[in-house]
C-alpha cells in the first residue's frame, strides 16, 4: 500500500471526458494563460479572438427563448441580457433568476456563447425570466466593483420592474445564481441585499444557486494540493485572479475570498436565502466550497450540497455531458421546492 507521501506525489486523476470536451477545456486553459500577463494585466485583444459571442435574439426565439440587452449605466458599461421563454403565458407567474457568469472575475460576459446557451437552458427548463449581468472585470476594476454592479442591477430591476420585466415575471420570487466567480458574486450580493432589504419595493431573494463557487484562502487545502494542475482552474491561475481582484496589500483571507474564514461576515442574523451548492470531485476548489456549505449550516441557514465526484470545474457548461443535464434538473427541483414554500 502506498504511503501518504507517495499518494500525494501521484499525478492528479483525469476526468473521464469526451475527447472533444477535453480539447475545448485544454484550449480555454491555454488561451487564458496566454492572455494573462505577468504584470497583472490582460491582453484583451488576444483573448477576444477566442471569446466567441452570441447576439441577442429579441424577435426570433432560439429553442423557445428570446433575449434582449438592456443598459443600466453607460458610464461603467453596466448592462444585462434578459431571457424570456416564449412558451409561457401572461398568466404564468415566473420567478426571476439573476445570473452571474464565471471567468475568475477577469474574463467573459453574458454574450459569451457558452453562457448564452446556459441562460437559455435555465429560462426554458425552469422556466424563469433569466437576467444575466455584465459586471465589470478585473484587473481594470477591482473589488468591490463586481459586487456593486450585481447589487445595482437588482436595485435597477426593483425600481423599474413594471416597464423592464415581462408582465408574468415575479421579482418577489427572485433567485440569485452563478458559477465559479459568478457564484462568489451571487453570495456577496445576497448578503448586501439582506442588509438593505427595506430599500426594495418588490424584490425578494428566496433562493441562491451556487455552482462550484470561487472561494479560497491563504491555506493550501488538501484538494488544492492534490489537484493543483487541474484543467481550467489550477492553483497558479486562481492565485493570479485573486491578486488582481483584491485591494492592494490584502491577503486571500479577505472576507471576499475566504467567506467562512477568520474575517467572515456574520450572516447569522440575516434572512439569507436557501442555498444549493454544487461541488465537483476533480475541482481543486472543492474544499473551500464544502467549507462554505458547512459555514452556512453553522450560521443557521438552509443549505443543500450536491456532489459530482468525477466532474471538473465548470463541467455543466458542456451540454454533451449527461451530468450537465442532471444539474439543470436539480436546479429546477430546487426552484420548484422554494416556490412551493412561497404559496
Amino acid at each position: 500500500m502506498a504511503s501518504k507521501t507517495e499518494k500525494e506525489a501521484l499525478p492528479p486523476p483525469r476526468a473521464a471526458l469526451p475527447w472533444r470536451t477535453r480539447l475545448v477545456v485544454s484550449l480555454i486553459s491555454v488561451i487564458s494563460d496566454a492572455a494573462r500577463r505577468s504584470d497583472g494585466t490582460i491582453n484583451r485583444r488576444l483573448f477576444s479572438f477566442f471569446d466567441f459571442k452570441a447576439p441577442p435574439s429579441p424577435t426570433k426565439p432560439i429553442r423557445s427563448v428570446i433575449s434582449s440587452d438592456t443598459m443600466v449605466d453607460s458610464d461603467r458599461n453596466l448592462w444585462y441580457r434578459m431571457y424570456t421563454p416564449t412558451d409561457s403565458t401572461k398568466e404564468d407567474n415566473l420567478p426571476v433568476m439573476i445570473f452571474f457568469h464565471g471567468g475568475g472575475f477577469s474574463f467573459l460576459s453574458p454574450a459569451n456563447t457558452s453562457y448564452d446557451i446556459v441562460c437559455r437552458r435555465f429560462a426554458r427548463r425552469l422556466p424563469a425570466i433569466v437576467v444575466s449581468v455584465d459586471y465589470r472585470l478585473t484587473p481594470e476594476h477591482r473589488f468591490p466593483s463586481q459586487y456593486d454592479d450585481g447589487f445595482d442591477v437588482l436595485k435597477f430591476l426593483d425600481d423599474n420592474h413594471t416597464t423592464l420585466l415581462p408582465p408574468n415575471a415575479r421579482l418577489s420570487t427572485c433567485f440569485l445564481a452563478g458559477d465559479s466567480a459568478g457564484a462568489n458574486i451571487a453570495h456577496h450580493v445576497a448578503v448586501r441585499a439582506c442588509r438593505h432589504g427595506t430599500s426594495f419595493s418588490v424584490a425578494k431573494i428566496v433562493g441562491l444557486v451556487s455552482i462550484q463557487p470561487f472561494f479560497g484562502g491563504e491555506e493550501r487545502t488538501s484538494s488544492e494540493n492534490r489537484l493543483t494542475g487541474s484543467l481550467l482552474v489550477s492553483v497558479p491561475r486562481t492565485d493570479w485572479c485573486w491578486k488582481v481582484f483584491l485591494p492592494e496589500g490584502s491577503s486571500r483571507d479577505h472576507y471576499a475570498v475566504n467567506v467562512s474564514g477568520p474575517n467572515a461576515e456574520d450572516i447569522s442574523g440575516l434572512d439569507y436565502p436557501a442555498t444549493l451548492v454544487f461541488v465537483g470531485g476533480l475541482d481543486p476548489l472543492q474544499d473551500w466550497q464544502r467549507r462554505y456549505y458547512d459555514w452556512l449550516k453553522r450560521s443557521g441557514k438552509e443549505a443543500t450540497l450536491i456532489d459530482y465526484p468525477d466532474m471538473i470545474h465548470a463541467f455543466y457548461i458542456f451540454p454533451e455531458l449527461p451530468e450537465s443535464s442532471q444539474l439543470f434538473s436539480q436546479v429546477k427541483d430546487f426552484v420548484l421546492h422554494i416556490l412551493s414554500q412561497q404559496l
